[in-house]
């Protein structure tokens, strides 16, 4: 099924650039918590107005797998999830370029901080049967991962012994083809330092990493934008070829890589009904 939105004629035609995202107002985390060892093992939990239990987003942040792009850039679009009613986990991991980045760490971090959600709702009004994971970019890449990695063999070294399953999965330019997407410049440079190898040379880790290789059993939600020359629509389609129905792409025309990601563009209505769609009120279940 694929929907697709345009965008008003109001909207800038320049896209957003990382810097201007960054840059735009959000509120400081109610809680900065830790979930490993490593500097890079915490997140950043916002909690809605009301009394809850809330339903959760758990929030992972892109940068080409990269250590020097970190959580603070995905803040604005925190605060605006968290003041639409959803608590929000916005995850830090270790990346490439950092110590224990790249294969597996990065991998094994993601998924331990999906997980520490079951600690934080002991703590904090959560409720962990309306958990949506969403991702940009290689974020986006992550929480397909994410969501699929209780199909992984226990023998593998991401395997996880209890995951955290999420109601559905909203990827925001996410890449879905691990091994199409690697290159040597650009963005997917950065995929062979963080599988630790070419396709060719560890097909075996390309196999447990990839989206289009290993499938959610969940509803997932592709949102593109048109403009991206980032991640192209291609990587969505890919996923949509091996996940079928359970796939929804939402083309935003217009839109930049970034543009998806920033609340005063029109992609964050698009976003919102994304999550909607897969964490509908209480009550329309």
């Amino acid at each position: 099924l694929i929907a697709v939105i345009a965008m008003s004629t109001t909207q800038p035609q320049r896209s957003r650039t990382f810097n201007e995202v960054a840059a735009m107002p959000s509120r400081p985390a109610d809680a900065r918590v830790t979930y490993g060892a490593a500097p890079e093992q915490f997140g950043e939990l916002r909690i809605p107005t009301g009394a809850g239990p809330h339903p959760v987003v758990v929030l992972i942040h892109g940068g080409c797998w990269r250590a020097e792009y970190d959580v603070t850039h995905i803040a604005p679009l925190a605060t605006a999830l968290a003041g639409d009613g959803w608590a929000v986990w916005a995850i830090e991991y270790r990346r490439v370029g950092s110590p224990g980045g790249g294969w597996p760490g990065t991998f094994l971090d993601v998924g331990a901080a999906i997980d520490h959600l079951r600690t934080l709702a002991q703590i904090h009004p959560l409720e962990l049967s309306r958990v949506v994971v969403a991702g940009h970019s290689a974020g986006g890449h992550l929480a397909l991962w994410s969501a699929a990695r209780g199909l992984l063999p226990k023998d593998t070294p991401l395997a996880t012994s209890d995951p955290l399953v999420p109601r559905g999965v909203v990827s925001i330019a996410g890449i879905t083809d691990v091994a199409a997407y690697a290159s040597s410049t650009g963005c997917g440079s950065a995929v062979v330092p963080l599988m630790g190898g070419a396709p060719d040379a560890v097909a075996d880790r390309y196999a447990q990493a990839s989206p289009v290789a290993l499938v959610p059993s969940v509803p997932v939600q592709l949102i593109v934008g048109s403009a991206d020359t980032i991640v192209p629509r291609a990587q969505a389609d890919a996923f949509v070829k091996v996940a079928g129905v359970g796939a929804t792409v939402r083309l935003v025309e217009g839109a930049g890589h970034f543009d998806l990601i920033a609340p005063d563009r029109e992609a964050w209505s698009v976003l919102r009904e994304a999550v909607h769609a897969l964490l509908p009120p209480l009550g329309r279940d």
